[in-house]
């Protein structure tokens, strides 16, 4: 389990983000039921957001209400009351009625069954009686006036009716009973249908078992007829209307789409290709649908967005006549006791009559809600961005700016599918993107605080002793600069050494050596740790360090240099001290290289040290120890000083071939900061300069003078003596002829 565990927590933040992008665009493509519904959910939000659309429409609701319920008595109304409804709106001057309700089942007969029995029982009835009564049985037949006030309509009339879907129902209607059923609703079929394929012919239809038409007489009277059926999604909100369904190897149209071409004078085009329905179309004028013929509704509003007008006002003329002349009036019933409410995104008791009311308004309109053909696309791309985009950043920032990226991706996105929803009108994934955001901030957070928190405290145990504080804490914050295991890098190598430690240890107790040592270690390093410098290890009066490793400096160069400085001018105040309380005073020999060394955790597997490696620290440790041929305390190699030449001033002291190398090293003495330099630390910087090119030619007598002129400015220089009792040496004993001005060291 442990062994599982450490695997498991070496799983490196980017291998977090790609399974988890991965996830969640496998998750995206297989439509998990679940996360399919909590989407349907944010598209009822999205509505709920939006509100309502502020328009003007020429669609209006006639509706049996409680009032209507009220005045005119239960509903079912006898069929001459719809008659005389279809005669005032007509009159109106109303473009389409189209009926949110079926005449599926003949009125009551009563009346013209009793006049059928009198005229059989009184045969001897004259003539003027039997015409009464002719006449009597006529003006009682319900069915008739409806389908007479529908034929003599100025309006056009579309008729509902309704499927039904289940198995079940199928076995109640014989084959010829189907086939008169399928003439009555001939005038709802969609007559223009193109295929783009021969693929297309196969494509998956919504069908249907059984047709529930209106009766004969009223159905041959209408010239429209649309099915009402709607089909609530998995939590009971209707949020598509199905703009197709196949019956007995024909397709039809809803009361929707039918009254919409009631209105435009122009049938319905169905449009199928290889994947499905593709759409639905008047002319130019295009309805998108998903590949199952669905129509996804573009609520304007809440309930009465538009505006309902009961039908008992009507029949008793209190309506004006410019709130119904040229309008699309559907009729149908909002009354809680009718039973024809549906959940919708904005509420739970939605007039069925108002859904249709909205997509017919939607169609003329030509505002849509649709999927784009690229949505897929995009929502894939957003899922593996956003994870992306968190798995550079979260690894990097603390918890606040972290906090705030998942913010602003989270509701960023948020509000730009929103955004498109209100001004396009497309639907944009929401919650597969939205949970992969959530997924990677909540993994890539709990891997930090499981797995990092083990690298921190690594971190903070390997360097606090060896780091200034802030170099650690920048070490902590971004663990990826650090490579534990080793690598190649640029630094600048340090070495220094206590001048004749050995003797004075030999003057001192042990306590009184420990204090001394302790005291100026304490000293320089803090110097070395405020420079962000990295304390390797100590060799007794022996510091080892190095600059550049494990954090970058932008110019380690020049920092090193400083801090050789520092250093030097620390000590010479504490030998000022050690002075007054009668202690020995210490000299430091400082060397210095800069170039490539490997740096890295080196060791054994139950111990290791930070430290380096290479032929830039073999020369630093070299330069340490050739200080005390020049009689000077800071030496550098060209490289070191070049790049710290314009922030401190020194000299090139000479060229050396130190041991173990064979090409020579140009070495350069450091002498402070360039903003300290006087004028005579530059006349005594030129004047060996000058001796130093007269040496490298043989000039032995004019490099003489220069390197006596340097001795005039500082009696006590170092190199100037060195220099000159070499070119004593060398009158005696010249250099051979292919001399190339190096001297050649004889020990380390």
């Amino acid at each position: 389990m442990m062994t599982l565990l450490r695997k498991l927590f070496r799983i490196h933040p980017v291998t977090v983000t790609i399974l988890l992008a991965a996830l969640g665009i496998g998750l995206y493509l297989t439509e998990v039921p679940f996360l399919e519904l909590m989407e349907l959910k944010t598209i009822d939000l999205r509505f709920v957001s939006r509100g309502q659309i502020a328009h003007e429409s020429d669609v209006v609701l006639a509706v049996i209400d409680e009032k209507s319920i009220d005045r005119e008595g239960k509903w079912r109304w006898p069929r001459a009351k719809i008659a005389d409804l279809v005669h005032i709106l007509s009159d109106a001057g109303a473009d389409v009625i189209a009926f949110d309700v079926g005449f599926l089942e003949p009125d009551n007969k009563g009346v013209m069954q009793t006049i059928d029995v009198i005229q059989s029982r009184l045969p001897d009835l004259d003539a003027d009686t039997r015409a009464y009564l002719e006449e009597l049985k006529k003006a009682s037949d319900d069915d008739r006036l409806l389908a007479e006030a529908i034929e003599n309509a100025d309006a056009a009339v579309v008729l509902g009716y309704f499927f039904q879907m289940e198995e079940e129902h199928a076995g109640d209607f014989d084959a010829p009973l189907q086939d008169r059923q399928q003439k009555r609703i001939r005038s709802s079929r969609y007559d223009l249908v193109r295929y783009r394929s021969g693929e297309a012919l196969n494509t998956p239809i919504i069908d249907a078992k059984v047709a529930n038409p209106n009766i004969p007489r009223i159905a041959s009277a209408a010239p429209y007829a649309g099915y009402f059926n709607m089909f609530p999604d998995r939590d009971g909100v209707v949020r598509w209307i199905p703009a197709v369904i196949g019956y007995r190897d024909e397709l039809y149209a809803p009361l929707s789409l039918m009254t919409v071409a009631a209105r435009l004078e122009q049938p319905p085009a169905l449009m199928v290709a290889d994947y499905g329905i593709e759409s639905i179309r008047f002319g130019r004028r295009t309805v998108p649908t998903d590949e199952l013929g669905r129509i996804l509704i573009n609520y304007r509003g809440d309930v009465k967005t538009f505006r309902h007008i009961s039908i008992t006002d009507i029949l008793h003329g209190a309506v004006d006549r410019r709130d119904l002349e040229n309008k699309i009036v559907l009729v149908g019933a909002t009354a809680i006791g009718v039973y024809d409410m549906r959940v919708t995104p904005f509420s739970s008791v939605f007039p069925g009559v108002e859904i249709h009311a909205n997509i017919v308004d939607s169609v003329l309109n030509e505002d849509f809600l649709f999927q784009p053909t690229w949505a897929a696309v995009f929502d894939i791309l957003v899922i593996a961005l956003s994870a992306a985009c968190l798995g550079v950043v979260l690894p990097r920032v603390g918890v606040f700016p972290g906090m705030a990226t998942v913010t602003a991706l989270f509701f960023g996105h948020i509000l730009f599918c929103q955004y498109l929803f209100v001004r396009q009108g497309w639907i944009l994934n929401l919650v597969y993107p939205l949970s992969t955001i959530l997924a990677v901030y909540i993994s890539l957070t709990a891997y930090k605080y499981l797995v990092e928190s083990r690298q921190k405290s690594f971190i903070r145990n390997a360097f606090s002793t060896y780091l200034a504080p802030t170099v650690v804490k920048q070490l902590i914050e971004s663990p990826d600069s650090l490579n534990l295991g080793g690598e190649e890098r640029e630094i600048t190598a340090f070495f220094s050494d206590v001048q004749g430690f050995t003797s004075i240890s030999e003057r001192l107790t042990a306590t009184e050596l420990v204090d001394l040592l302790n005291e100026f270690l304490t000293e320089m390093t803090d110097i070395i740790l405020r420079n962000e410098g990295t304390v390797d290890k100590f060799e007794g009066d022996a510091i080892i360090a190095f600059f550049g490793a494990p954090n970058a400096l932008p110019n380690q160069a020049a920092t090193a240099c400083i801090t050789c400085v520092q250093m030097q001018k620390r000590l010479a105040g504490m030998r000022r001290k050690w002075a007054a309380e009668n202690r020995p005073a210490l000299m430091m020999r400082i060397g210095l290289c800069t170039g490539s060394a490997v740096v890295g955790n080196m060791g054994s597997r139950n111990r290791m040290d930070y430290t380096m490696m290479g032929d830039t620290v073999n020369t630093a440790a070299r330069l340490e120890g050739v200080n005390k041929v020049y009689g000077i305390y800071t030496l550098v190699c060209e490289n070191t000083f070049r790049k710290a030449a314009d922030q401190v001033f020194g000299r090139e002291v000479d060229a050396i071939s130190v041991v173990g190398k064979t090409e020579p090293v140009r070495v350069y003495q450091v002498l402070g900061l360039k903003d300290e330099m006087d004028g005579s630390a530059g006349e005594m910087i030129a004047h060996y300069a000058k001796g130093l090119a007269l040496y490298r030619r043989r000039a032995w007598d004019d490099a003489l003078r220069s390197f006596e002129k340097v001795l005039s400015v500082d009696a006590q220089d170092g190199p100037s003596r060195t220099m000159i009792d070499r070119i004593a040496a060398y009158r005696v004993d010249p250099p051979p002829a292919d001399w190339n001005g190096a001297y050649i060291m004889k020990s380390k």
